[in-house]
């Protein structure tokens, strides 16, 4: 898979995306890199821990979080994009699910939109994405938890999204898939998806495992926010086994660690 100007050899080896909030209320995060010096100094951070992508991200989707205007997130997410393509040669992602905020990251630099609604929030996102040529993060959401074969369920809204992509003339070679942890989903079936997360290469795309600090493993571990990277750890080693490729953590250096070693064991001739 080609993204950017870098090519990511996913049969083997998995890659770590570190998350940029410029958000003021991120569940782990906001506030603390909603400057532009603190951005880009978290942003050289992550890049010498081991991250290989740079998502930055502008409007907290956290629950129950505060929905901004399309102009305030460009506001917010264009000035790093253009900041970080200038002083780094890495990959920049742009989590977005807005169409509009996508055309202008993309304007500014970013090789990468992560929609964590699969293309399905605003019925435009697909063709920005298609016109552009740039490669496509597409994680499973929905409005309403009304499952009745839960991880089948799943499966079947990832194809829709798939065929969303088709139809919007989106390479799949541009394409890799979230399974959206943490997203329309209760504690056991968060857990019972990673449970599965083997289902998601049915569609011969690489998986992006999302689980950093969230409240699946604050819930099943009982702990804060600020104490679940054992917890982010465990989840990268098990996705990294089911064939996830890659990783989006808060703490790159760990996880880095984490999943090479998890590579050494598994490559091992």
């Amino acid at each position: 898979m080609i993204i950017g100007n870098k090519e990511f050899c996913t049969e083997k080896q998995g890659y770590i995306m570190g998350i940029l909030n410029v958000t003021p209320d991120s569940f782990s995060d906001g506030g603390n890199y909603d400057k532009m010096d603190a951005a880009l100094f978290q942003t050289e951070k992550m890049i010498k821990e081991g991250a290989t992508i740079i998502d930055v991200g502008g409007e907290s989707t956290r629950p129950n979080h505060t929905k901004i205007s399309d102009e305030e997130e460009i506001t917010r997410v264009v000035p790093v994009i253009e900041a970080i393509r200038k002083r780094f040669d890495t990959v920049i992602s742009l989590d977005t699910y807005k169409s509009k905020v996508a055309k202008a990251g993309i304007e500014a630099g970013a090789d990468l939109i992560n929609d964590i609604w699969g293309l399905k929030w605003d019925g435009t996102m697909a063709d920005v994405i298609a016109k552009s040529g740039v490669a496509a993060c597409l994680m499973h959401n929905r409005k309403q938890m009304d499952y009745t074969d839960f991880v089948n369920d799943v499966i079947a809204d990832l194809a829709e999204t798939m065929d969303l992509a088709a139809k919007a003339g989106i390479e799949k070679d541009k394409i890799m898939l979230d399974p959206g942890i943490g997203f329309a989903k209760d504690l056991e079936q968060n857990r019972l998806l990673m449970k599965h997360l083997e289902r998601l290469n049915e569609f011969d795309v690489p998986v992006l495992l999302g689980t950093s600090r969230k409240s699946m493993i604050g819930l099943t571990l009982d702990l804060p926010v600020d104490q679940r990277e054992e917890g982010t750890m465990a989840t990268t080693i098990i996705g990294y086994l089911a064939g996830c490729r890659f990783f989006r953590v808060h703490d790159v250096k760990m996880n880095y660690r984490a999943l090479k070693m998890t590579e050494a064991i598994c490559n091992q001739n």
